[in-house]
């Protein structure tokens, strides 16, 4: 055993750094690159990897502490040279083919030798011409073994190209835009290592057999039918890769080389695609699974077919340890997933939002919705610090009670208060449906800019039409309400003034403009308030519309309204003519712009030119979104709907 010391490495010159967090107690077992402790300055944190695995003897930082480049944060105990020469000892073709060369990393195991390495472009699953359209680094900077140097971005995927070794950057050969492939050297790394790394550090392809005895010709073979098993290919060393997504499910016809599912470690995030075209049987992963390499992901029943064989052609150059794997049934899955798992990131799943898995990973462990998070690399391509400012700023502002977790944005909470102090009190639970409405009115309240008008209606001839068509009612089975005529005079509104039939897009640039008119009515239920949705009001005569108005609300009080019944509508009526009052403001319904509220009616002495004369007026109120509607279109809307309900004659027109 021995015990070596982790400090601080080169953080680009800055002093008196502080500890934000300490990630490792002591007595636990680290890994080589595990966190140890996360750094911040004024302008980013670092998190701070082990250079060596082992267990932690001493910690000698804590949190709130200042540190600079060199200062000790932990003592680790190693299990020493020996133990880490053991893996060197299951190669013996490369001891065979230079004995001679073997015992000289022992004798300079202390000693470091300067030198310069290209960094090259890795297996990119044999894409041409990527596109260049990040460099992370710039000549000079210090990297540790791992760090991202470039970000690469083909049709489908996006990929960061790690340092395969730690050093200082001497060169870089690429830049942003440029087009790269397999191969292709990116950069010139300097960096101290010992001999026996250096050795180690060699390209293993020097290590492979000759592969001349593979390039016989491939004779057509035919791909398995039947019920086959779809297997995690090699991840290149990877356990416990998170399924964030799964493409399919079960009964689905998929063609090989479709995507089943979408893993994701700390640093990429891999498709999984068919290896063989068929019906999807079962699936046996779910999203938030961890899975490794050989795992089951379902089962299909494979489509058999002949097809050329790629598999001998595509061994000769894999390396020698990919060998085994070209001989089993599932060598084209092999073959094919290797580039897929190579792939370090998709730019996006669906969305818009331009970074890299880690920063993805970043944002769902912290709850962040990265659409509002403004990034600051290159092309606006979000990177860590971004998501971890974002919520810090958050999280300032609300304990500074700028923010409000609970209310509108910059709006105070409200404080707690104990009623029992004051009397005897009663907790109720609120319904679902309350808790939904308060909900939506604070949105619509808080994002919505009200203007409410308000007007009388002349109904004195509605009514006495309505009387006279009470025995009519009586036959058909349905009562004539002024609800009917409400909702064909809003009807005729919107059609003539379609300024009040939109919605505003939520882009905040366009307004949609509906050539339907669908209206809600209000209800008053037991659970609380509902708003269902009468289609093509319109197209359908009084009547017709008194029995689905009845129907509807008769379906909301008993709770059997479904959620289509209550989406669509263009435009909001809610009465209080039976519960009494001479006017009120409505909340609009958005994404709706207006609605129009409805006391009672009431008996009005009204001059007519010559004397007063006793008229039933029914008292409105017109509130809309001002974004939308100026105070002309509310006008003209107004005087419309109050002239077609003074006489519905009007409603021929």
């Amino acid at each position: 055993m021995a015990i070596q010391t982790i400090a601080v490495p080169d953080i680009g010159g800055s002093a008196d750094v502080e500890v934000i967090e300490v990630c490792v107690a002591v007595g636990d077992t680290i890994e080589l690159e595990q966190s140890l402790v996360v750094l911040e300055t004024d302008k980013a944190s670092m998190e701070v990897p082990a250079t060596v695995a082992g267990k932690i003897t001493k910690l000698s930082v804590k949190e709130g502490d200042k540190v600079s480049e060199g200062s000790i944060l932990v003592e680790v105990e190693t299990a020493g040279a020996a133990a880490a020469a053991a893996p060197a000892a299951e190669k013996p073709a490369p001891v065979a083919e230079k004995p001679a060369a073997a015992p000289a990393p022992v004798a300079a195991a202390s000693t470091t030798a300067s030198s310069e390495q290209s960094v090259a472009v890795p297996d990119i699953g044999g894409a041409e011409n990527v596109d260049v359209i990040e460099l992370c680094v710039k000549v000079g900077d210090e990297v540790a073994e791992g760090d991202s140097l470039i970000v690469l971005e083909t049709d489908k995927a996006s990929m960061e190209v790690p340092a395969p070794f730690a050093g200082k950057v001497v060169s870089l050969s690429v830049v942003e835009g440029g087009k790269v492939s397999q191969g292709t050297v990116i950069a010139v790394l300097s960096t101290n290592v010992s001999p026996s790394a250096a050795i180690s550090a060699a390209p293993t392809a020097q290590a492979s057999p000759a592969p001349a005895q593979a390039a016989a010709p491939a004779a057509p073979v035919s791909a398995p039918a039947g019920d086959q098993n779809l297997v995690v290919p090699d991840l290149g060393g990877t356990e416990g890769a998170e399924v964030i997504e799964v493409c399919v499910k079960a009964g689905d016809s998929i063609s090989e080389g479709d995507s089943l599912i979408v893993l994701e470690t700390d640093k990429a995030s891999m498709e999984i695609p068919a290896a063989f075209s068929g019906k999807i049987k079962s699936l046996s992963v779910k999203e938030g699974d961890k899975l490794s390499a050989g795992d089951v992901i379902g089962v299909i029943a494979a489509e058999g077919q002949v097809v050329a064989a790629p598999v001998a052609a595509a061994a000769a150059t894999a390396p020698a340890a990919a060998a085994p794997a070209s001989t089993t049934a599932s060598a084209p899955a092999t073959v094919k997933s290797a580039p897929a798992a190579e792939s370090a990131a998709t730019a996006g799943f669906g969305d818009s939002v331009y970074a890299g898995p880690a920063v993805r990973k970043l944002g769902r462990q912290l709850g962040v919705d990265l659409s509002k998070v403004k990034g600051s690399g290159p092309r606006g391509r979000l990177t860590k610090d971004d998501v971890r400012i974002y919520v810090k700023t958050i999280v300032n502002d609300v304990q500074t009670g700028k923010i409000s977790a609970s209310s509108g944005s910059g709006i105070p909470a409200m404080p707690a208060v104990d009623f029992s102090k004051f009397g005897p009190i009663e907790m109720l639970k609120m319904s679902k449906i309350k808790k939904i409405t308060a909900a939506n009115m604070q949105r619509n309240w808080l994002n919505i800019p009200h203007v409410t008008q308000w007007d009388d209606a002349d109904i004195t001839d509605l009514e006495a039409f309505r009387a006279s068509m009470k025995a009519e009612g009586e036959k058909r089975g349905v009562k004539l309400t002024p609800v009917p005529f409400l909702l064909k005079a809003v009807a005729a509104a919107l059609r003539t003034e379609p300024s009040f039939n939109v919605s505003m897009h939520h882009d905040g640039e366009h307004i949609v403009q509906k050539d339907y008119v669908h209206i809600g009515m209000a209800v008053d239920t037991p659970n609380g308030l509902v708003v269902p949705v009468i289609r093509d009001v319109d197209k359908k005569g009084l009547w017709e519309l008194a029995a689905e108005a009845t129907a509807i609300a008769k379906k909301a009080r008993d709770g059997k309204l479904l959620p289509a019944e209550m989406q669509g509508g263009c435009f909001t009526i809610s009465s209080l003519g039976a519960m009494g009052g001479n006017g009120f403001t409505p909340i609009v319904n958005g994404p709706e712009v207006a609605i129009l509220g409805v006391s009672r009616a009431q008996m009005k002495p009204i001059w007519n030119g010559k004397d007063f004369e006793p008229r039933n007026m029914l008292p409105l109120s017109l509130s809309y979104d001002h974004r939308a509607i100026n105070g002309g279109d509310a006008g003209r809307f107004f005087t419309y709907l109050t002239a077609v309900i003074a006489d519905i004659r009007k409603l021929l027109l």
